[in-house]
């Protein structure tokens, strides 16, 4: 089977690192990929929604399978676009369909399909730019902190909690007025803050059956005890040791199974993956948003934990026997450390040349913003490389990432070295 991965970070490196594990795939392709995809598989340099280009790839390369990594060319229907195409609608798609992606694309309409079918989530109110005043007002009815949510797509960067009332009505008006997060937040969306732990949990679903993937805690702060700026994520680890059985029943009794119910019950076509994100609260679990795709870096420890091939899971979920698979999980813990270039998330610099990547043995090498110049492996991002271990628990796999980290260098490395604080 030939298959083309779109996306070019650690996510996708995980995928092309399982994706090459199985005696199935014949030719791998990543596109656009990055310094790793390029040592497991061949990379295209062609944009995730240039989907005229990524057509002419499909059909010049006899592809089989695609696996959309990003959410942009799902929320942008790039499945809608193969069923619709003569030449493309018999490859096998990976993703939801644009309605589908929307629950990701939109917050406001992930709130809505929550509150129809029942799923635990905060109670909120959604604003526009003529509707400032009354968001104003919405805020003084809640206790702080505020949560502030541009509707649409905003690179991670769209949610914002904030302790002060004034504070809070002061960036409503710089959403919806002064689009702070360009048209993501021409609609914001305000809820009530919901205090306990957060989790994600994983699920594949063909639209009929799923399976729920490996648990997994993300660190997003860049910052040691969660401090600082939100980063598209700093560390990873999978299983959450807190998350027992009775638990992760309630979580796939009062969210999973209502979540595939209520995409059947509205008829939209979704052959993928959700990413569920969750809060604990009084060891009840609350839904805070839905992803259309898999996190990063938690797929750089969900994956590795996936003992089933992932080539056949992902084949029964495109043809809708997902029924038929038998899932099998390693009891082993994974955890990931992710490098990321000195000043990000904001300003940082590209180019610098990485050092150590041979050396590693004991841990996974995921390349996320890497490029491989001829003579070297170089920065070419905000967050560089994820090092993913194993063991018995996340002590020791995170001992051993840190371990491997010592022997990486490059110009204003940086890591956060408390991933995992929280759980001990």
């Amino acid at each position: 089977m030939n298959i083309l991965i779109l996306g070019s970070g650690g996510r996708e490196h995980a995928f092309a690192y399982k994706i090459s594990e199985s005696i199935r795939c014949n030719k791998l392709y990543v596109a656009p990929g990055n310094a790793g995809t390029s040592e497991i598989g061949t990379n295209i340099s062609i944009a995730v929604t240039d989907f005229k280009a990524i057509k002419e790839t499909v059909i010049k390369r006899q592809i089989t399978m695609v696996v959309v990594g990003p959410e942009d060319p799902l929320v942008k229907g790039i499945v809608d676009f193969f069923h619709s195409d003569s030449e493309l609608k018999d490859v096998l798609l990976i993703g939801p369909s644009m309605a589908g992606a929307l629950l990701e694309g939109s917050k406001e309409r992930a709130k809505e399909f929550m509150i129809n079918h029942q799923i635990p989530t905060a109670a909120y109110q959604s604003f526009t730019k003529k509707s400032v005043s009354e968001g104003k007002l919405f805020l003084e009815t809640l206790s702080s902190p505020y949560v502030l949510k541009a509707d649409g797509l905003a690179a991670g960067k769209g949610v914002l909690i904030i302790n002060n009332i004034l504070e809070a009505q002061q960036e409503l008006e710089n959403m919806l007025t002064h689009a702070k997060f360009g048209t993501a937040s021409s609609t914001v969306v305000i809820e009530e803050f919901l205090d306990g732990i957060e989790l994600s949990v994983f699920v594949l679903t063909d639209g009929k059956n799923y399976k729920i993937l490996p648990t997994a805690k993300d660190y997003k702060r860049i910052g040691e005890g969660d401090m600082g700026l939100n980063t598209g994520g700093m560390g990873a680890i999978s299983p959450i040791p807190f998350v027992d059985k009775k638990f992760m029943k309630k979580i796939e009794d009062r969210i999973v199974i209502p979540t595939v119910k209520g995409l059947q019950e509205e008829q939209i076509d979704y052959k993928g993956f959700i990413f569920i994100g969750l809060i604990k609260v009084n060891n009840d679990p609350f839904v805070i948003e839905y992803n259309v795709r898999m996190g990063d870096p938690e797929t750089e420890v969900v994956l590795p934990r996936i003992k089933t091939d992932l080539i056949t899971l992902l084949e029964a979920t495109a043809n809708q026997n997902l029924d038929k698979i038998k899932l099998e999980i390693d009891n082993k813990t994974a955890a990931t450390v992710m490098l990321v270039s000195g000043g990000y998330p904001e300003a940082y610099e590209k180019g610098k040349v990485i050092s150590g990547l041979d050396t590693i043995s004991d841990s996974i090498v995921f390349h996320a913003g890497t490029l491989n110049n001829g003579d070297h492996i170089l920065t070419n991002g905000g967050r560089v490389i994820a090092i993913t271990s194993m063991g018995n628990n996340f002590k020791e796999a995170l001992g051993k990432s840190y371990k491997s980290i010592e022997k990486l260098h490059f110009d204003k490395m940086n890591f956060r070295s408390d991933i995992g604080f929280d759980l001990t």
